[in-house]
């Protein structure tokens, strides 16, 4: 706890920036120059996967900051990000980390002090820039996220734009430097089975678009060219468009993708696709969703928890591009139930290039509420039932595995 306070103290002085709530400009005359953030989550997390021993993992995680007003369009904020188990019979997800239990499911929320977001910041000429470390999330964090889920996120050491000098389009473009993953620092990827976990330098240029100038109609578009340092598997060139749009009551929801250098080794081209309808009967709402990844398409920076089910079976193979190719098939009902409470069910069908549940089915059930501005509560109940058929190589299928969590959380 001495080394927690002692870094957030030691960085509080420095001042650097970068925080979503600096994208909205900042009233220099009522706000103080500088002011405290605080984002605070207490999880429960339940994890039982075939063939390893169930764990248990109760964590804290504390992000301290303190950001500054606007002077001349330059403003800043520092942020601390720390994790501790309460309860940690559980797998961390990585040699180095604590706790390290390789019997143990995995968990990946180890215990770490670390600094997760600097960033001097400049908003002027209908643009926003940012400079140093920086969370990041691009359309709806399938290419490019922070894994928000976990409680050490996912930050970009990077230089970051956004312009907005053409009316209804919002141009983005991002160089990152370097990719700090969510096992935190002293993650330690020499073993084999966890070789993605340490933070990776990179070269990595992205372009994302987005035009609302058609009435009812958001289109998008984007080029991420990624290079990393020691994951050569992870560089991709991807070129993709997706629409959005409501029709006879559906809102609908469509997205195409070509991916060079996919797979594992990097020499491959492949597609990815994502369709989805949304129809709202009163208070019920209903989607039916088909996500497609061809052999070997990879999505190494993305937010994986939020596809293909909450159980997380799939997150190595689209993290890699090591799958043998990957479709899903979903169907979600949205319902408010009661004390203001929001409960979801969803069915996924798993199959690899064909739909079936070739490689198993999921079942999702989350509950959410929302007591004010500053609390939320969130339970999640996943059970992955794997059928047999191989996700990765040519080796046996998946695990079937079942994952529960409870959480609260609080920001100001």
């Amino acid at each position: 706890m001495k080394a927690k306070y002692a870094l957030f103290l030691s960085t509080a002085s420095l001042l650097h920036a970068g925080n979503p709530d600096l994208e909205v400009p900042l009233a220099a005359k009522s706000e103080p120059w500088i002011s405290p953030t605080a984002d605070i989550r207490a999880r429960y997390e339940f994890a039982d996967i075939d063939g390893f021993d169930a764990s248990h993992a109760l964590t804290l995680r504390e992000r301290f900051g303190l950001k500054t007003g606007s002077w001349n369009g330059f403003s800043a904020l520092i942020e601390g990000e720390f994790n501790q188990a309460v309860v940690d019979d559980y797998h961390g997800g990585a040699l180095g980390t604590d706790p390290f239990n390789p019997a143990n499911s995995v968990i990946p929320d180890p215990e770490t002090s670390e600094l997760n977001q600097a960033i001097l910041q400049y908003s002027g000429f209908d643009s926003i820039f940012k400079l140093g470390r920086q969370r990041m999330i691009y359309d709806n964090a399938a290419f490019i996220g922070n894994v928000g889920w976990r409680q050490n996120e996912q930050t970009f050491d990077a230089i970051s734009i956004t312009n907005t000098s053409i009316d209804s389009l919002t141009f983005n473009y991002a160089f990152l430097n370097q990719v700090n993953r969510i096992f935190g620092s002293d993650a330690d990827g020499s073993l084999a089975l966890t070789s993605n976990v340490q933070d990776v330098g990179s070269d990595v240029h992205l372009l994302n678009a987005s035009f609302v100038g058609i009435e009812g109609v958001t289109l998008g578009g984007y080029v991420y060219l990624m290079n990393f340092e020691d994951r050569k598997n992870w560089d991709n060139d991807t070129f993709g468009v997706s629409a959005k749009t409501s029709v006879a009551g559906l809102a609908l929801y469509g997205e195409l993708a070509l991916q060079e250098n996919s797979g594992f080794l990097a020499e491959d081209e492949a597609l990815y696709a994502h369709f989805s309808a949304t129809k709202a009967m009163g208070s019920h709402s209903l989607t039916l969703g088909l996500e497609h990844l061809d052999h070997g398409f990879k999505t190494p920076l993305a937010t994986v928890h939020a596809f293909n089910g909450f159980a997380d079976a799939f997150i190595g193979g689209r993290i890699e591009g090591s799958h043998n190719g990957l479709t899903d098939l979903y169907l979600s009902h949205s319902i408010p139930v009661f004390a203001g409470i929001k409960w979801t069910n969803i069915v996924h069908a798993f199959g690899d290039n064909e739909i079936s549940t070739g490689y198993g089915w999921e079942y999702n059930s989350v509950l959410a509420k929302k007591f004010n501005e500053q609390f939320t509560a969130i339970a999640k109940i996943s059970h992955f039932e794997s059928e047999g058929d191989s996700y990765v190589g040519g080796i046996s299928g998946l695990p079937t595995m079942d994952r529960i969590s409870v959480e609260l959380n609080y920001i100001f």
